[in-house]
């Protein structure tokens, strides 16, 4: 029989020293919101920039790169402008819309 530990079952006494994952929630991971200062047309890119902690440049080539390819580009960032909200918020813009639409048919 092979006896391995399991290095995620929690052990008695012992202090866990394994390191945080890079992505995934925490106290200090920033929100993800279109910024107002950084951004070149509506924040998309800025925002997942900051988001994901990597360059903005990086994020605006790969909205590049996924327009020239197949196209997924414009569409990806069209949702982006639409699910994710401004700095200061906590209403995107189709959630804005939803709830308008919803207090209309009240």
């Amino acid at each position: 029989m092979n006896s391995t530990v399991n290095p995620e079952a929690p052990t008695t006494g012992q202090s866990d020293t394994r390191p945080e994952p890079p992505f995934g929630w925490g106290p200090d991971r920033p929100a993800l919101r279109r910024p107002y200062q950084g951004r070149m047309l509506a924040g998309v890119a800025a925002g997942l920039a900051r988001y994901f902690g990597v360059d903005p440049v990086i994020v605006r080539i790969a909205f590049v790169v996924l327009t020239v390819v197949g196209g997924a580009g414009i569409p990806l960032y069209l949702a982006g402008l639409l699910l994710i909200p401004e700095e200061g918020s906590d209403v995107s813009i189709a959630g804005s819309i939803i709830e308008s639409l919803q207090s209309r048919s009240r």
